[in-house]
């Protein structure tokens, strides 16, 4: 797409600079000029120019032959031979698509001796699993997992593959994406299928997650989506399934080997699976004080759950990056989520609103997050936390068994 101005008709009058919201028009010798800064927004096609001197051009668009490609494809992602959480999540939402277009339903597993993992998957919901068993795709590298999963793509030809949208899937998706020359929607929460034409539409937060955007892809193959960890469910396992095993020759010649991995050093500090709690017990900028996460910390412990945070506490040096929820944090989906001095901005929202049940404690009323609350309390956090400790030390046997002292 490209915004031209014939320089023959302009005259010079300027009202298509005033028009420009981008200031990407200019008026040079009598006549205007578009630089690089147009968006193609169309502000200045809106029957601004009297003299009919402004024209969009649409690129000619190439794509490929939708109809060969068909199957639903999921990156089993794998880490010292245990399958990610996300991966088992996408095995469950790629079953749904897969039965909504009347198709097969294949998981795509890298690793070194992990073919005692295709049998997870395909009790997971895969009919087929495709295995790339090699010692250079023991541990992920950008050029060793792409080359063998683009070279798959190109030959089984499926028309929907799924990522998690983990440091890995963030890296591989987008390779993958290019090679294939197709588009990729990344980060999404929602997936759903056109009753129409079978089109996958892929929802993810825009716009700083002020508002939600559905995406299509309408003229290339594969279509492609990463996926935030802890947005969909998990599948329930059945050992019973039958399912199809290809193991794919591998062949990753050195010199196309750009890095090597040559010692992975583990963090030593705690880590944080919020998207594996029951229970999450989350604080923001309403504590007003670092020192409001040792209360919470204890009220987790009662609750065999972990801390979470707002972005604001996370900015305010309060808590590690690792506790943050929401956009620009995790997503999770536990089966309660205590919002604890949160306003509710939509930014956080996107990130717990899936929560079974939401439970907030804040002194404003009027706070967004009591309109997706379950339960809402108003007032003092510091007063009705120690109360509810208080009535759940009487509630004998209760300390320490989690979800199942409710």
């Amino acid at each position: 797409m490209a915004v031209i101005i014939h320089s023959k008709l302009c005259k010079g009058c300027k009202v298509c600079v005033k028009s420009c919201p981008f200031g990407a028009i200019t008026v040079e010798n009598k006549v205007a000029e578009i630089s690089a800064a147009c968006t193609g927004c169309n502000a200045c096609l809106e029957d601004v120019c009297p003299f009919h001197a402004i024209e969009k051009i649409e690129d000619e668009k190439h794509g490929v032959d939708i109809h060969e490609y068909h199957g639903v494809w999921v990156f089993a992602e794998q880490r010292q031979g245990k399958l990610m959480d996300v991966a088992i999540e996408l095995m469950g939402e790629g079953r749904r698509i897969a039965d909504m277009i009347n198709t097969e339903l294949s998981a795509v597993l890298c690793g070194e001796n992990v073919e005692g993992l295709a049998d997870d998957l395909i009790a997971f919901g895969a009919d087929i699993v495709y295995i790339f068993d090699a010692p250079e795709l023991k541990s992920y590298t950008t050029d060793a997992y792409t080359k063998v999963i683009y070279e798959a793509i190109m030959k089984y030809k499926p028309e929907i593959v799924l990522l998690g949208a983990t440091h890995i899937g963030r890296d591989l998706g987008p390779c993958l994406a290019v090679k294939c020359g197709t588009g990729l929607t990344a980060d999404c929460t929602r997936l759903e299928v056109d009753p129409e034409d079978k089109k996958l539409m892929q929802t993810r937060p825009a716009f700083g997650g002020n508002l939600m955007a559905t995406i299509i892809c309408p003229n290339h193959r594969p279509q492609m989506s990463t996926v935030r960890p802890g947005v969909m469910s998990k599948p329930v396992r059945d050992d019973d399934r039958l399912g199809e095993k290809i193991c794919v020759p591998v062949s990753i010649p050195s010199i196309e080997l750009r890095t090597k991995i040559l010692d992975i050093v583990h963090s030593a500090k705690e880590l944080v699976r919020l998207t594996d709690a029951e229970i999450i017990v989350s604080g923001g900028r309403g504590l007003g004080r670092q020192e409001g996460f040792g209360l919470l910390s204890e009220f987790a412990e009662k609750l065999s759950g972990v801390i979470g945070a707002s972005r604001a506490a996370v900015d305010s040096g309060w808590i590690d990056h690792a506790h943050q929820i929401g956009q620009t944090g995790t997503t999770v989906k536990p089966k309660i989520y205590f919002a604890c001095g949160i306003s509710g901005a939509i930014q956080h929202l996107a990130g717990m609103q899936e929560a079974d049940y939401i439970v907030a404690i804040n002194k404003n009323e009027l706070a967004p997050i009591f309109e997706v609350a379950d339960y809402g309390i108003v007032g003092d956090l510091y007063k009705i936390i120690p109360v509810i400790m208080e009535e759940l030390d009487r509630q004998q046997g209760y300390r320490g068994k989690g979800m199942d002292g409710f």
